[in-house]
């Protein structure tokens, strides 16, 4: 631990707030590298020297301040000690008679100071690696027992059924970031997390806490939940639980983006079929499947066909249900789906054509949830 810049001109301007004289504060090497006079920074002090390497308090006064031609004012200078070891010297300028009295309660400031900015440093230290190894675990596919011992260290119980939750901050920035990690990290939570992006963070939770009321708790108390969208991955029993369970959080959290923009939950239970195909978007196997859709595609300009389609899925084939959603008559919902029939040469009475038809509302890009009416 070496005395820095920063924490040095924290105990001066602490310590200036309890007493009026200056503050200096010293290195290892005897430099001042903070002080209540500026124009004495980089400067080598002889007291803070001799405090170094004697361990000692000096006292300087006004004849031995002369004797040493003004090199060092006069003035009291305390060695700074942490856990056995000198960092620096803390000296107050003054008449020593006068300024004795601080000269405990300055050294034990800034020797709190230290021991805090160790403390804090520690803490940044643990986060950062048990940080990295929460990213080791979502995206290796390590064996669990290799990753057992290392878990413990950082009071992580691999046998707990944890599930991978995604939260992503539509409004991303820094300080919003640091919030939301700031209250995960509070102790009493006891959640694992990790920082993907500058706007996404992973949350390991159990399967309990998969729900709404449990989710909205991972924010800060008073944020507004539509700046957030949070994505929940799949619950497996298998060891590569925490890697699979992230691979369907994001894919959950991307598809529930482009189907659901309005929702701010997604949960893979809901959307299992669309989630686990998703790899199928940019294959020749999508490609060869949705190619009877071509001509919609093309007649279709304004997207009305493929919108009737997707709410059509949506209300889970009810042709009144989704009459109802689309704010149009039933006649016109049948005319519709009639005229997707002649476009593609598929049938909504083949299995496997209706099949197609179901497949193609998640393998294209160009179905989005619309709230709109569509007429």
């Amino acid at each position: 631990m070496e005395l820095n810049k920063q924490t040095a001109q924290k105990i001066v301007k602490r310590a200036m707030n309890i007493i009026k004289n200056s503050v200096n504060v010293m290195d290892k090497n005897g430099i001042i590298i903070a002080s209540g006079d500026t124009s004495r920074l980089n400067q080598k002090h002889i007291g803070a020297v001799l405090a170094i390497r004697d361990n000692r308090v000096i006292e300087i006064d006004e004849v031995l301040a002369k004797k040493w031609n003004f090199e060092a004012k006069p003035g009291i200078n305390v060695p700074i000690n942490y856990l056995g070891n000198t960092l620096g010297v803390v000296g107050i300028s003054g008449e020593p008679d006068k300024v004795r009295s601080y000269a405990e309660l300055v050294k034990m400031t800034a020797e709190l100071i230290i021991e805090q900015q160790i403390l804090l440093e520690q803490e940044r230290w643990a986060y950062r690696y048990k940080e990295e190894f929460i990213l080791h675990l979502l995206n290796e596919k390590q064996s669990l027992h290799e990753l057992k011992q290392q878990a413990a260290f950082f009071d992580i119980d691999l046998d707990l059924p944890y599930v991978v939750a995604i939260i992503k901050l539509c409004q991303s920035g820094f300080g919003q970031l640091q919030e939301l990690i700031t209250y995960l990290n509070q102790p009493h939570f006891h959640y694992h997390s990790a920082i993907l992006s500058l706007n996404t963070v992973a949350v390991l939770i159990t399967p309990e806490q998969a729900d709404t009321q449990h989710l909205n708790k991972l924010l800060p108390p008073g944020v507004d939940i539509h700046h957030y969208k949070i994505a929940v991955g799949a619950n497996l029993t298998n060891e590569f639980k925490l890697h699979f369970s992230y691979k369907t959080a994001l894919t959950t959290l991307n598809y529930g983006q482009k189907c659901f923009p309005k929702r701010s939950f997604y949960f893979f239970e809901q959307h299992q079929l669309p989630v686990l195909l998703n790899h199928l978007s940019d294959s020749w196997q999508a490609e060869k499947l949705l190619k009877p859709l071509q001509n919609l595609y093309q007649q279709d300009t304004n997207r009305q066909l493929r919108k009737t389609l997707q709410q059509y899925f949506l209300s889970n084939c009810d042709l009144s249900l989704t009459s109802q959603k689309l704010f149009i008559h039933t006649n016109t919902l049948r005319y519709r789906l009639n005229k997707i029939e002649q476009l593609t040469s598929l049938s909504f009475n083949k299995i496997d054509d209706l099949f197609i038809f179901y497949l193609s509302t998640f393998l294209q890009p160009n179905f989005r949830e619309n709230n709109n009416k569509i007429v």
